[in-house]
């Protein structure tokens, strides 16, 4: 068995998928790279994926699909893993090589020592092509360093740690046990993928390395204010999908994962709702009532957590007068953190 999948979905992405996948080539015969085109039809990303096929047998392989989009993506290199553990990466993003080999070393020495892992986490890099400058998300002082912990051992994650697919190398079994399957042709699925397989998490194990680079700043980009949105009504399927993943705290009996689950739902109900105000039309303003409006009615007793914290009532500014101040606000977290 490979020690681990990195699946890399691709759809178009001829001009940057090369450096992605020669980061994760330094894995060599520990990894299988499941290259999957997702349907490319404006360039040369097909091929591409071929050429890695042939030039690295036993290690990459092209897999061809009908265009799904990004979760679809994500799915097909799920249903053909055959690694332990299983991590997404972007094809527009890429691994640090010389972390990657610690991992890949710590990967081996859990199976070595018949150590079950569920999930490992490391740290990832914002690269921020705008300016040339980066930002580096760590969880030092959230999570033990260097060895296996459970949730008890889990401590309060400030509004800028939260766990991203960046971040998460989930054990592959975890994930089927977990019966995650991502909706196709839908954007921001990343947030479904690292909160329904949770509760399913027992083990983890966080490496202080910087492995994960994130490359952010295109127009074109989903995390773009203006086109998240434009494309606002997929952030709200993803949102009440999760909202219908779990009750919570019923739901999830340890403590502190309900919190944080909690704590994460709230924060992208919290981005759904500013970008629906940001819009500012009348049409967004009916959805951001609607939204809360079928929460409360779907989980009473986890709307009123939610809608209480600070999250929540910034997610619902009481009136008009108060929409600037919540605009302002995003606005100055999004500068201090850089997050899109």
């Amino acid at each position: 068995m490979k020690i681990i999948t990195f699946a890399v979905p691709c759809y178009n992405s001829e001009s940057y998928m090369r450096k992605c996948i020669d980061s994760l080539l330094v894995a060599g015969d520990d990894a299988e790279i499941l290259i999957v085109d997702d349907g490319s039809t404006k360039d040369n990303t097909p091929q591409i994926a071929d050429e890695y096929e042939q030039k690295y047998p036993g290690i990459c392989r092209a897999i061809h699909q009908e265009n799904g989009g990004h979760g679809e993506g994500v799915n097909t290199g799920l249903r053909n893993a055959t690694g332990m553990y299983y991590k997404v990466v972007d094809s527009d993003d890429w691994l640090d090589k010389d972390s990657l080999i610690k991992v890949i070393d710590k990967l081996k020495s859990f199976r070595r020592e018949r150590r079950r892992v569920d999930m490992m986490i490391c740290n990832y890099v914002y690269e921020h092509v705008e300016d040339g400058t980066s930002h580096t998300v760590k969880y030092g002082n959230v999570l033990p360093t260097d060895q296996v912990f459970g949730w008890s051992r889990v401590g309060r994650f400030r509004v800028d740690q939260n766990l991203l697919m960046h971040s998460v190398i989930y054990r592959t079994k975890v994930l089927r046990r977990s019966g995650l399957v991502l909706p196709k042709h839908t954007f921001y699925v990343d947030n479904l993928f690292v909160y329904v397989p949770l509760p399913y998490v027992k083990t983890m194990y966080y490496m202080d390395v910087d492995l994960y680079r994130y490359y952010i700043g295109r127009a074109d980009q989903s995390v773009n204010e203006q086109v998240m949105i434009s494309r606002i009504d997929q952030q709200i399927y993803v949102n009440n999908l999760m909202i219908n993943a779990y009750s919570l705290p019923k739901d999830v009996n340890n403590r502190r994962l309900s919190r944080y689950m909690l704590k994460y739902l709230a924060m992208i109900s919290l981005v759904t709702s500013v970008m629906l105000i940001i819009s500012g039309t009348e049409e967004n303003r009916r959805k951001l009532k609607k939204f809360w409006r079928d929460f409360k009615a779907r989980d009473p007793k986890m709307y009123w957590r939610i809608r209480i914290g600070a999250r929540g009532l910034a997610s619902n500014p009481p009136g008009r007068w108060a929409e600037p101040i919540v605009i302002k606000g995003y606005h100055i977290t999004q500068k201090m953190f850089k997050f899109n």
